[in-house]
């Protein structure tokens, strides 16, 4: 019985370092402040001055697609062996004062080649350079841009095919203090 015990004990002190070991790797691989980095990964939170701003999704749009052609209002057809890119995003104020979007984001290939937004007319775009209230957020409430299938705000790049194959893409996020990052997934 007391071997039993002991092998009990053993085995419990076994369980509890396997235990705090594992626990250990899940914290250490967390980014506990992601928002804080100038440089994060799209789905990440990059927090610049007091805006947050937090890349959902992007996607090459398709101007054929029925879906796609809400994002394209006002487009004209790409040009040969060129893409229009979407940027979805959420931009949240932070801070306690009011603040810009920026407005000359910029996506730049591995051989840094740059696109700058192009114009939309579309119901989903961020408005570049729009002021956001301390607490308040992009896209707001009852937007078709917060309400639809995504759920964020759209910045529209037209892109060469180059860019495409030319990848990870970044998305530059110039704010006053610096310039933040996002490797876009695509």
């Amino acid at each position: 019985m007391q071997r039993a015990t002991g092998f009990m004990t053993r085995l419990g002190v076994v369980v509890a370092a396997i235990a705090a070991i594992a626990l250990g790797v899940v914290l250490s691989g967390c980014d506990t402040a992601p928002e804080n980095a100038n440089q994060v990964t799209e789905g990440q939170g990059i927090k610049l001055g007091d805006l947050l701003y937090n890349v959902q999704i992007t996607r090459i749009l398709n101007p054929a697609d029925e879906e796609d052609s809400a994002y394209l209002v006002g487009q004209k057809p790409p040009g040969p062996d060129q893409y229009y890119l979407g940027v979805f995003m959420r931009v949240d104020n932070d801070g306690d004062s009011s603040a810009q979007v920026a407005t000359d984001f910029k996506v730049v290939d591995t051989v840094g080649d740059t696109f700058d937004p192009i114009p939309s007319k579309s119901l989903f775009a961020l408005k570049l350079g729009a002021t956001i209230h301390p607490g308040d957020q992009v896209p707001e409430g009852e937007t078709p841009a917060a309400n639809g299938p995504i759920e964020g705000a759209m910045v529209l790049f037209r892109i060469d095919s180059s860019a495409v194959q030319d990848r990870p893409l970044t998305l530059e996020i110039p704010s006053p203090e610096e310039t933040g990052r996002v490797q876009l997934d695509i």
